[in-house]
């Protein structure tokens, strides 16, 4: 009988879901990594953070692993690759909640919500402070415009709100009014009003920013990175804010996770720290499933082409 072993616990109705639809094969849920069971296990149901490469020299039934996570950076890939071990994610449904936690910031921000919050605090009535402004006529770069991407173009389109796309290839990608290349970045950087990177961490994302890149900004732009946090040097990051070279930061990821209490970045005014929570959901581990369940589906007939398989050596 397949084994399927979860390196989590997850709801109890979402198990039983799988006992019920899956009678012929067994499930094991842990909270840590048993080896003894991963010895035995065919199929391992992983956030992508637990697995070593000893564990992957241990688990010699493996063929495939299933990543309830957008991100793999921290799996051993050279080893899963090694073994040809197939690997498939839940790239996409991150997406509402994202975009929604976005949208949200812009708000926020272009509204003025935080000094209303702060004025209701100290019990302060000022309609006059403030200097909220419009979202609608701006222009927002979109860097890595790929499923969450599209649906945040989406959102933002029906605010008026020109989108401008960045990829590796220049290709035109969804509810993009336009679409670049990554390399072309500089060229277009003085008309961002909003600049928001969902790039995956990989060798060609790691520092892509530099300290150019916001000189080329207006003073007025807001800078969002929500896709990984070495995108840019926290040093520069501190560097840039300090400067006022932008309006504001919104960071939902950090070099250093969790940021550490000592970090510059706490003491700065024109940021806002968001503890990598953006797509957070109670719906996250539901959406997972409606993955999985075909995929696992299709994997007991034999099949190979799931939804999302990854290329692990690239890390999307």
């Amino acid at each position: 009988m397949m084994l399927v072993y979860f390196t989590f616990d997850s709801r109890p109705d979402l198990q039983q879901q799988l006992l019920d639809q899956f009678p012929q094969v067994t499930f094991v849920f842990h909270n840590e990594i048993d080896n003894n069971v991963l010895a035995q296990a065919d199929v391992i149901v992983t956030y992508g953070e637990d697995l070593t490469e000893d564990h992957i020299e241990i688990a010699q039934n493996l063929k495939w692993i299933f990543v309830a996570s957008a991100g793999v950076e921290m799996m051993p890939h050279e080893k899963i690759a090694e073994r040809e071990i197939l690997v498939s994610n839940v790239r996409g449904i991150h997406k509402k909640p994202m975009a929604e936690s976005v949208l949200a910031h812009i708000l926020s921000l272009k509204r003025s919500l935080p000094y209303i919050y702060q004025n209701q605090k100290n019990r302060i009535w000022n309609k006059r402070g403030g200097n909220p402004s419009e979202l609608n006529g701006s222009t927002a770069f979109i860097i890595g415009p790929g499923a969450i991407g599209a649906e945040l173009g989406r959102i933002l389109q029906a605010f008026q709100v020109n989108t401008i796309g960045f990829n590796r290839s220049g290709q035109s990608a969804p509810y993009m009014n336009e679409t670049y290349q990554i390399t072309e970045l500089k060229n277009h950087l003085p008309k961002a009003d909003i600049v928001i990177s969902i790039l995956p961490s990989t060798k060609e994302t790691k520092h892509l920013f530099q300290y150019e890149h916001f000189q080329l900004m207006k003073d007025s732009a807001i800078f969002m990175n929500f896709g990984r946090g070495d995108l840019v040097e926290t040093d520069l990051l501190i560097r840039v804010l300090e400067e006022k070279l932008i309006g504001h930061a919104v960071l939902d990821v950090f070099e250093e996770e969790p940021l550490p209490s000592n970090s510059k970045l706490w003491d700065l005014d024109n940021i806002t720290i968001s503890p990598h929570c953006s797509s957070h959901s109670t719906r996250y581990l539901e959406r997972s499933f409606e993955i999985f369940v075909p995929s696992l589906e299709k994997w007991l007939k034999g099949e190979t082409d799931l939804e999302n398989k990854m290329d692990i050596l690239r890390g999307y």
